[in-house]
């Protein structure tokens, strides 16, 4: 897996942007249209940001998002939809925004129909981060399967991925996140054609050693990545600390 260091959390963001926006272009210069997941967390922010500067077709992308919690509040900011809403989906005219609903009253149809919307518009990019347990998506390492035989499924939120969003500033206690959510399973996320994965923060830093270093297996779950043809990792000098 190429992986690039910068210095800062800003020019790590401009720099996969650049990335992706090549990537993009190119293929809509084969293709009539590019099919895009996207995570939604603040480690993504540097890269949302200077994502609405990219000379992008966007009226000419279909977005998606990959994981979302179950039973917030519709208007919840923590919501992922509602995060990717306000950073971007509404921002960029796409030629169409497909959510999760983490409200629906049933789980198991939402994940069938999510699922089918992934099928008729394969991904061509996922733009990801990495947990600091090591998680993609909401793919702990207690539900983690790269052998998935599903495309979305409910898992139950494991310790340290509940603590890393009180980390982030997204709650103010862990008893307020949700114990459970919708994710894309690995073999979704692996089935995009190319994979950005931005990952900032002296936090990620062991996640980032993981990745690159422990033997592949769902004990980090990024660590399938190595196995993509296609995937690039942007860190910053903190999430690289231990790698460089």
């Amino acid at each position: 897996m190429k992986v690039e260091v910068y210095k800062t959390r800003a020019e790590m963001g401009a720099a996969a942007v650049a990335r992706v926006g090549v990537t993009v272009n190119e293929l809509l210069g084969q293709q009539e249209s590019v099919n895009i997941i996207f995570a939604a967390a603040p480690s993504q922010n540097e890269f949302l940001k200077e994502l609405l500067e990219a000379s992008i077709d966007w009226g000419r992308v279909r977005a998606f998002h990959m994981d979302e919690y179950i039973g917030l509040a519709p208007e919840a900011p923590q919501g992922f939809g509602n995060f990717l809403r306000e950073r971007l989906f509404e921002k960029a005219g796409f030629l169409a925004v497909h959510y999760i609903d983490g409200g629906a009253t049933d789980l198991k149809k939402e994940c069938e129909r999510y699922a089918g919307l992934l099928l008729k518009y394969p991904p061509d990019i996922v733009c990801m981060g990495i947990g600091e347990n090591g998680h993609i998506a909401f793919n702990d390492p207690p539900v983690a399967d790269f052998n998935d035989r599903y495309v979305m499924k409910v898992v139950e939120l494991d310790l340290p991925c509940r603590q890393q969003q009180v980390n982030d500033g997204c709650f103010l206690r862990l008893d307020l996140v949700p114990t459970h959510a919708l994710t894309l399973t690995v073999p979704a996320l692996m089935a995009g054609r190319f994979i950005y994965c931005i990952v900032p923060g002296p936090l990620k830093a062991e996640a980032v050693y993981n990745t690159l270093y422990q033997e592949i297996g769902e004990k980090c779950p990024a660590s399938v990545l190595r196995r993509h043809p296609h995937a690039e990792l942007f860190l910053d000098v903190d999430s690289a600390e231990k790698i460089v």
